[in-house]
């Protein structure tokens, strides 16, 4: 059936909660009816996962060499392309390994070629482990980097999506100590941009933006920083005089205030944050269940969830898949 979307699925880190995670969306009957799953992983690292986590692995998923995503997938259902890994048999549950690291960039990057291809509608991700990446001598800090590479796309833009809210980040996965250097007023206007055109995508067509500041008070007029004055203030500007409707720089300590508890009213349908903590650790408060990871700019759209490995619940049947489950919806809505 093609009047449903086509998401390319990648395990991600094998060690982690990613296989679990990608075995309850292929049970998923909600998933089901709203599109299909091109899985890239391995059947025999998901079915030890099956086994030690007490979730069945669906006998209706078709199980496919890699090379059969051109011109030999079924026509319906959930697809399984399986790749060689020698090393399946010995991944430790919870561990830092190197072979997963290599095998995680393998299968990201033929969901990535094949989602230029045309041959998926968009990218769903599972969680990496970046130390197993640098074991494995992969030169990326995160998937963000890793995709831009991939796709030839200089700067891609990392969103969070919930449906009260969402967050945008200027800089990503940086040493605090290099986030003032690296903040530009091209930077951060591009930030903006592609975060209004994330919102629009999304179903909010005049989304309503707050730019937080970098330094306490916003700065208070230099005293404490001129980060403000320098680069996030004419940005803001340009982005105003492009008829976008944006509003800063907000003072960081007070610009959530509205957007979390029962009945919140958030005062912006999306804020720009300058650094990775000073936007997720907020959104994660508020939807860190059902919160998604958006990669904004690249040739097609990736999701994913808003965590990480969670090596501590591994291979358990203990991983809350509402997250994911919540990516895959959003792309499946999006590419449709």
């Amino acid at each position: 059936m093609r009047d449903v979307p086509r998401l390319a699925v990648t395990v991600g880190d094998a060690a982690g909660i990613g296989p679990e995670l990608v075995l309850r969306a292929l049970a998923d009957e909600d998933v089901a009816r709203v599109c299909r799953l091109f899985v890239y992983g391995n059947q025999n690292v998901l079915m030890r996962v099956a086994e030690a986590a007490r979730i069945p692995f669906s006998g209706e998923v078709a199980v496919l060499p890699p090379e059969a995503v051109v011109g030999g997938v079924p026509e319906a259902g959930h697809v399984l392309f399986d790749f060689p890994f020698e090393a399946a048999e010995g991944v430790l549950p919870g561990r830092v390994q190197a072979v997963c690291g290599a095998q995680a960039y393998q299968w990201i990057a033929a969901a990535v070629r094949d989602t230029l291809a045309r041959r998926a509608d968009a990218l769903v991700t599972a969680p990496i482990c970046k130390e197993a990446l640098r074991r494995a001598g992969v030169a990326f800090p995160g998937h963000t980097e890793m995709l831009g590479s991939l796709t030839g796309t200089p700067d891609p833009c990392m969103v969070f999506y919930s449906e009260a809210w969402m967050m945008g980040l200027v800089t990503i996965h940086e040493a605090l100590a290099d986030v003032p250097r690296l903040l530009t007023t091209e930077r951060i206007l591009h930030t903006i941009r592609l975060t209004h055109e994330g919102c629009v995508r999304f179903g909010k067509p005049a989304p309503r933006i707050g730019v937080l500041a970098l330094n306490p008070h916003a700065g208070e007029g230099g005293l404490f920083g001129g980060e403000e004055a320098r680069a996030i203030t004419p940005a803001i500007e340009q982005a105003q005089a492009d008829g976008i409707d944006v509003s800063g720089p907000l003072v960081p300590d007070t610009a959530f205030v509205g957007c979390m508890g029962d009945g919140a009213k958030p005062p912006f349908d999306v804020y720009v944050a300058m650094y990775h903590d000073q936007g997720l650790i907020p959104f994660k408060m508020v939807a860190f269940d059902t919160g998604v990871n958006v990669t904004l700019g690249l040739p097609f759209l990736r999701t994913s969830p808003d965590h990480g490995t969670a090596f501590g619940l591994a291979w358990q049947g203990r991983a809350n898949a509402e997250s994911f489950l919540s990516a895959i919806r959003l792309a499946a809505l999006t590419a449709r």
